[in-house]
């Protein structure tokens, strides 16, 4: 599926760079520093150094919402096994009521009444 897409841009891509083949001088103010290459290929690294300048500011800027995706994950994995062990606890306790035995301490917990411990 990605092909159908990559492809095509791969295909307009070559075009341009081959459509534009003159020399362009490129300088950075304040430097001295020039760089004489093709217009086509000039244009398409400037390009992906501004994409790769995108996708950097666009990860570091998601970097809180995955701490906080990874924090709510250990919380739910924490819930589960808290509510595996209850559920074990309580076919324990309906196990032992079946057989007329009450069940003990330490497989139902004690309630608490409002306003006791």
């Amino acid at each position: 599926m990605r092909w159908i897409m990559f492809v095509p841009l791969l295909i307009v891509l070559a075009l341009f760079a081959l459509s534009n083949p003159q020399d362009v001088e490129l300088r950075l103010w304040p430097f001295d520093l020039a760089w004489i290459a093709p217009l086509g290929i000039a244009v398409l690294v400037l390009a992906a150094v501004a994409f790769l300048v995108g996708a950097l500011i666009a990860w570091a800027a998601a970097l809180p919402i995955r701490r906080r995706a990874a924090r709510v994950e250990q919380a739910a994995k924490l819930l589960e096994a808290e509510l595996t062990a209850m559920r074990a606890r309580e076919d324990a306790a309906r196990r032992e009521a079946e057989m007329g035995r009450v069940p003990d301490a330490a497989v139902v917990p004690a309630l608490r009444v409002a306003g006791r411990r």
